[in-house]
């Protein structure tokens, strides 16, 4: 039987959070955002939901 892989949690620093704001702004794909801060799309669009801002290119 496969292991299943814990999830990590990593708590988001207000460098993160200024990096997702500007993505927001210059409307980058929620993939390429995941790929580059290493995040899944889900936990992306969960903390823009809180910050309450738009994430992706098609709003």
């Amino acid at each position: 039987m496969a292991k299943k892989t814990k999830a990590v949690r990593r708590e988001w620093t207000k460098d993160d959070i200024k990096d997702l704001k500007a993505h927001s702004k210059a409307r980058t794909p929620v993939v390429k955002i995941a790929k580059l801060t290493k995040r899944t799309e889900g936990a992306l669009r969960q903390k823009a939901i809180v910050l309450r801002i738009g994430l992706g290119h098609q709003r």
